[in-house]
């Protein structure tokens, strides 16, 4: 690593739904880690609070255009510094991956490399024995695998390169990501 420059500190948990991304995140937190929260949840909460419509089973496009603004502002007001791990629970790539597959936009080579995180993604595997829908995941287990399985493509084509976390508890999970980031 070239000690001149400064290594990028964003380092992007993602994956299937349902896979343990979020509590594996609150481990981080509790670590003293910074976090950022998933941008579509947090739409999906405004949206439900105020009777919105950008809603992924309202109006699918029209929710991804908003992850994908929110992701941006969440890439440029993130906390920056040489010593601080900065995790977000998904991001831009994620956002512009599925609009991209729904539309055929070709937005994920433009957008993907403007706003850049750690070389070095993890990824949730589908997990059965964890996924639960609530009000705000209502998609089924189908629908998350065909999820993993485009941004266990869209990821690697951007140059990253990705790590499946393993099924295994939550303490464990957050050991194998310090781990795995500490050989950078």
């Amino acid at each position: 690593m070239n000690k001149e420059i400064p290594m990028n500190r964003f380092v992007i948990i993602s994956g299937c739904s349902g896979g343990g991304k979020s509590t594996l995140l609150e481990e981080l937190g509790r670590r003293g880690h910074a976090v950022v929260e998933e941008p579509g949840r947090r739409i999906v909460q405004e949206e439900i609070r105020t009777g919105g419509q950008a809603l992924p089973w309202v109006d699918t496009v029209g929710f991804l255009r908003r992850v994908i603004d929110l992701a941006l502002d969440d890439h440029a007001q993130a906390p920056r510094n040489d010593r601080q791990w900065v995790f977000f629970d998904r991001g831009l790539v994620d956002a512009t991956a599925a609009i991209q597959a729904l539309t055929g936009e070709p937005l994920l080579a433009t957008l993907g490399q403007s706003c850049r995180y750690h070389p070095h993604v993890f990824l949730t595997p589908p997990w059965p024995e964890i996924y639960v829908q609530d009000a705000e995941r209502r998609h089924d287990m189908e629908a998350a695998r065909a999820e993993f399985e485009r941004l266990l493509q869209a990821y690697p084509s951007l140059g990253y390169e990705v790590s499946l976390l393993p099924k295994i508890g939550v303490a464990a999970r957050a050991d194998f990501v310090l781990d795995t980031l500490a050989a950078y």
